[in-house]
């Protein structure tokens, strides 16, 4: 795309645009193209002049301005034709009953190129490679016109109460032609026209010089807003940080009073096993607890000794002597302990 020839609208100078870019390069100038206005006013004379130039017909050619140019810029067909007319190039009316014309309207891709003209403004419609290319000088850039689209451009500008013309010719080599005939061209955006793309270009730049001030304010807002938030939060997470290390000292202190009584109760068991499986062992004799009897008992048995010593004693044949045992009344609290032992004893 950066190959092909296309200058911008400057002034009314769109004929010079027009022919540049279907010729693709500088090759006329508004200089140029005004001398060739300026060969065909004369020669228009010239011919009026051959009917009188006292004839009403001449003064009134005299007073009309020229139909070629104007001080605006504008050149008309006859100018861009005969400046054509140096490379042997012709114009033909697309709507022309010319063959050329008819066929070109069944199917446009068969020729070269176009230019158009509406309310004068011209603009070229060019094929560059295997492309068709609109090079309209209100636009910022060459646009590209698919083969489908150029049919469909060329009757809705007829719509449009455009003006069309063929060139038939051989067109000078371009380097932009022959570099398309290898490669495609891909356009990197859409082309927009000219003045609409300043009036965005201008109001992106007030909008932006406009809403600076605010979007400043509402920037410095934010930040505000987000300071506060950001201190809350560190607020909120220090407040669960010292939560959590309240927590967890809590619960250590919990573990460690949990284990210290896991560990006072295991070592009360293994105190108790240890007791009851280790027997006291006193002379090498294990001593067996006993559940001494109760003072009744102790008494009964005392009384009930002492009878049977009685009835020993009376039925005993080998007894030489009477043994007359102590009247319970008479003995101490001592020795009624030692002889309740003894019967004890000698019970078990």
């Amino acid at each position: 795309m950066e190959t092909i020839f296309h200058e911008k609208q400057e002034g009314s100078l769109c004929a010079q645009h027009c022919l540049n870019a279907l010729l693709q390069g500088h090759y006329f100038t508004a200089v140029d193209l005004a001398e060739i206005a300026q060969g065909l006013d004369e020669r228009e004379r010239q011919q009026m002049a051959e009917g009188g130039i006292d004839s009403d017909d001449y003064r009134q050619f005299l007073q009309q301005p020229s139909t070629n140019m104007d001080d605006s810029g504008f050149f008309s067909i006859q100018v861009i034709s005969n400046a054509l007319g140096v490379w042997n190039i012709d114009t033909i009316p697309y709507n022309s009953q010319d063959p050329v014309a008819a066929t070109a309207r069944s199917n446009p891709c068969t020729q070269n190129a176009f230019i158009c003209n509406f309310r004068e403004h011209w603009f070229t419609i060019r094929k560059l490679g295997h492309q068709w290319f609109n090079l309209n000088s209100l636009l910022t850039g060459p646009e590209l016109v698919s083969d489908t689209h150029l049919k469909l451009l060329l009757a809705q500008l007829q719509q449009e109460g455009y003006s069309i013309f063929l060139i038939v010719g051989t067109l000078p080599e371009c380097e932009a032609d022959q570099l398309l005939m290898t490669m495609a061209a891909v356009p990197k955006v859409n082309p927009k026209l000219i003045h609409v793309a300043q009036q965005s270009s201008g109001t992106a730049g007030q909008s932006a010089g406009a809403v600076s001030q605010d979007d400043l304010q509402r920037a410095l807002r934010q930040s505000m807003e987000d300071d506060d938030h950001l201190q809350e939060a560190m607020r909120v997470s220090m407040e669960e940080d010292s939560k959590q290390d309240k927590s967890l000292q809590s619960l250590l202190r919990l573990t460690a009073d949990e284990a210290e009584e896991q560990e006072l109760q295991r070592a009360l068991q293994m105190s108790m096993e240890g007791f009851n499986a280790t027997p006291i062992v006193n002379n090498s004799e294990e001593l067996q607890p006993v559940n001494g009897p109760s003072l009744e008992d102790l008494r009964e048995k005392r009384l009930a000794y002492l009878g049977n010593l009685d009835t020993s004693v009376e039925t005993s044949p080998s007894t030489s002597k009477s043994v007359t045992p102590a009247d319970p009344e008479e003995m101490t609290e001592k020795e009624m302990l030692d002889a309740a032992i003894k019967m004890s004893l000698e019970s078990t």
